[in-house]
């Protein structure tokens, strides 16, 4: 816990200064990070109630009352009496801080693209991606963000036998021996790819893959579901059930008529998925260790 939580001030103390925050006026205004802050929300509504403004921002009543003291001195805001309740103040923007708040907003905008240049897409991807996970993880917020089922590009059959061979290892403590049966199987779908009985499927979310699916032809009438895998960030959103329903009619469509998998008795999610899916599990074996499960449907 200790390292971790060093590892996180060490960020806020790079991203602060990165973003200038610790600077005395933000974006070369006379401003604070809070009074730019403040400025915003009430550029998001006509009017606000300054009760409402201070539980928003989690601010001192006295701080606030201050801080619109000094922007109507500036000619930023206007305070008024709320017409429903005489103890309650509403607040709004002038002309001039909304001037003044688009002002800020294009000085924003302009310093984000000053860093991102240089920066490659696959890179600006990658960050994008990763400060959505910051927010969903300390907000605690569900995953709602919608995906997409694409056919296998260059660069992926590659991700597949890596995040196989992470994830399988961090989750379940499987080595070199399981990466190894990956790479082998994916080599395989390569050298004996027949577009009218084989097919993967690579989910991506906010452009990051996000999981995989495959279907290969086991014999002429059975198809084989392999390789499924659903990144733990994109877990709940049901991209796995997605995944296997392509996988389920692409078979239907290449004319099998049933369809197996291999999996472990570990596995709970995937096994979830599968029964949800229609199969059972018709033979299962001790191996290394393992409950090893042959699953299967018909698809006729």
């Amino acid at each position: 816990m200790e390292r971790h939580v060093s590892a996180v001030r060490a960020f806020n103390r790079f991203y602060t200064e990165v973003i200038g925050v610790l600077h005395q006026g933000v974006l070369d205004t006379p401003y604070s990070l809070t009074e730019v802050r403040v400025l915003f929300e009430l550029a998001q509504r006509e009017r606000a109630e300054a009760g409402e403004l201070r539980r928003l921002l989690g601010l001192d009543a006295g701080y606030l009352s201050r801080m619109l003291g000094r922007f109507e001195t500036d000619g930023l805001v206007v305070r008024e009496r709320s017409a429903a309740d005489g103890r309650r103040q509403v607040v709004g923007l002038t002309e001039a801080g909304g001037a003044t708040f688009a002002t800020l907003d294009e000085r924003s905008a302009a310093q984000v693209r000053g860093l991102l240049e240089g920066v490659t897409e696959e890179d600006r991807r990658r960050l994008v991606a990763n400060m959505a996970a910051i927010q969903e993880i300390l907000t605690r917020a569900p995953k709602a963000e919608p995906y997409v089922i694409r056919p296998p590009r260059p660069g992926d059959l590659g991700w597949v036998v890596h995040r196989h061979g992470v994830l399988y290892s961090q989750e379940y403590g499987w080595g070199e021996e399981f990466e190894a049966l990956v790479a082998r199987i994916v080599a395989d779908y390569v050298d004996g790819h027949d577009p009218r009985r084989d097919a993967g499927w690579i989910a991506e979310v906010d452009g990051e893959r996000a999981g995989c699916v495959f279907c290969v032809h086991k014999d002429g009438e059975t198809a084989q579901l392999r390789m499924l895998l659903v990144e733990p960030a994109a877990r709940g959103m049901g991209i796995g059930g997605r995944l296997v329903e392509e996988c389920l009619h692409f078979a239907r469509a290449a004319g099998y008529r049933r369809i197996v998998l291999w999996t472990r008795d570990v596995l709970t999610g995937a096994r979830r998925i599968y029964r949800a899916a229609g199969f059972e599990p018709v033979e299962e074996r001790t191996a290394g260790g393992f409950v090893e499960e042959v699953w299967a449907r018909d698809l006729r």
